[in-house]
């Protein structure tokens, strides 16, 4: 069997597409600088926001992949720790090998056993340095939490990938999302336990792995579970790694899209959007898509930034950290939405304090009606804020008659010409309609800056994002 060590062979097959290695050793010496390619998984639609922010912090291009929600772009191994401080993405993962047209085989036998031998074919010497890399930034980060392996769903854009706190351990694992493996891989029996940690007590720990597989395409043979339950099988038998559907060290991500097939391995233990919020509400915004409305709107210097209907807090909170020139206004109708804003913004207070740096923030929270705002007319640069969808709060009934309202007041409180607002809503319907005839009323000009689609469960389905420029 081959060692992960050695050269791995260059996968070739008359069935596979022409492939674009992901990673490219710079120098094949020990401590080199590498030079790899890091996929990124981004809320869809915010693909292009995604990746001006890697243009503007990392100083490369990134390529938008033809799979919704996803980037892709070149670094090297000297400024991984930079792609870990980008705001806009979810997951991060190093790549293996991409294919973009995979010539699957038409019968389910022979495209599984094709992706048995394409296992042992990848170039995974440069990946797994990354890897190992990675986890010396990573070393503060615990074990994964035991539940989140098991509720990760074969056709889900994004997965959280959470390295397990494996300091001892010196190579890296792999493992199978198989469902009906779980079981049978992850639970081994006491006297086996005992005998691998007295065998591994002199060595090395056995690193343990999972692969977890995305497809999205109707034209497949296969199911996800079953492409990961065979390629996590070859994995195992190359690597001699050991499974374990929890409690992994390393997770193998396995993404098809139609033809396209690309090979990685996960660099976030959990998702990055994961920050600033302590106190969660029925609808509080991931913070990566709150700090892509905010790219939209482009605040500069001074700017009265308005969330008139902020919820827990999320979008002003993540302004005020990401944006601080600007000043913030959170505000709500409810006290337990304005009381999860000040508890938000306290405990991220507490975090800067705890670690000495300066704690203050350039916000404020407000309870107020908002189709009644005690703010001057003209007065606010821009507003932004999460709109009801009518579905986990309120009605699409009722935002007949909340949207003309709280519309007609965004336009008294917005500048002149320079007045604008992005919005998030999935009634696109009663928006449209509402937005045209306020246009007619009030010289409002409406721009639908982007469409897109959450096929993660944690967020709603079909939201828009508008853009408002008030011209009178």
């Amino acid at each position: 069997m081959s060692s992960p060590r050695d050269e791995a062979v260059e996968p070739g097959s008359d069935t596979v597409g022409p492939s674009t290695s992901s990673s490219s050793q710079s120098d094949a010496t020990g401590g080199s600088i590498i030079s790899v390619t890091i996929g990124a998984t981004v809320p869809t639609g915010f693909e292009h926001t995604a990746a001006e922010e890697v243009k503007e912090k990392i100083g490369v291009d990134a390529r938008i992949s033809k799979d919704r929600g996803r980037i892709y772009f070149p670094i090297t191994t000297d400024k991984l720790y930079q792609v870990h401080l980008l705001r806009s993405v979810d997951n991060l993962f190093v790549v293996v090998e991409e294919y973009d047209h995979y010539q699957f085989k038409e019968s389910k036998e022979e495209t599984l056993t094709e992706l048995q031998q394409l296992a042992s074919k990848l170039p995974w010497t440069d990946t797994l340095e990354v890897w190992k890399l990675n986890r010396t930034l990573k070393k503060k980060k615990g074990h994964r939490k035991g539940g989140n392996a098991a509720k990760v769903k074969p056709n889900s854009d994004a997965s959280d990938a959470v390295a397990a706190d494996a300091e001892q351990h010196e190579l890296p694992q792999v493992s199978s999302t198989a469902e009906d493996q779980t079981t049978v891989e992850s639970v081994p029996d006491l006297e086996t336990c005992e005998q691998d940690s007295q065998e591994a007590a002199p060595e090395a720990k056995v690193i343990k792995f999972r692969v977890t597989c995305n497809r999205a395409g109707d034209k497949h043979s296969f199911s996800s579970n079953e492409a990961a339950r065979d390629f996590g099988g070859a994995v195992q038998e190359f690597f001699q790694w050991k499974a374990d559907m929890t409690k992994f060290d390393i997770e193998v991500l396995l993404n098809i899209h139609n033809e396209e097939v690309v090979i990685g391995i996960a660099l976030t233990e959990e998702s990055l959007h994961r920050r600033n919020i302590s106190h969660f509400g029925p609808t509080t915004l991931r913070s990566t898509l709150c700090y892509g409305m905010l790219r939209l709107c482009k605040p500069q210097e001074s700017d009265i930034i308005l969330d008139p209907m902020c919820g827990t807090g999320a979008i002003p909170l993540e302004g005020a950290i990401e944006f601080n020139s600007s000043f913030y206004i959170a505000g709500d109708n409810n006290d337990m939405a304005v009381n999860r804003t000040v508890n938000n913004i306290c405990h991220f207070q507490k975090r800067r304090a705890d670690k000495g740096s300066p704690s203050g923030l350039p916000i404020d929270t407000v309870r107020w009606d908002l189709c009644s705002l005690p703010i001057r007319t003209s007065s606010v640069d821009i507003i932004i804020t999460d709109m009801p969808f009518g579905k986990r709060m309120g009605s699409k009934k009722k935002n007949w008659d909340l949207y003309p309202s709280c519309l007609r007041e965004m336009a008294r409180v917005c500048r002149p010409s320079s007045g604008k607002a992005v919005l998030l809503t999935q009634d696109k319907k009663c928006f449209s309609k509402v937005s045209m005839i306020l246009m007619q009323i009030t010289g409002i000009s409406a721009k639908i800056c982007c469409t897109f689609r959450f096929d993660c469960p944690l967020n709603p389905p079909f939201p828009t994002v508008l853009s408002l420029n008030r011209t009178c």
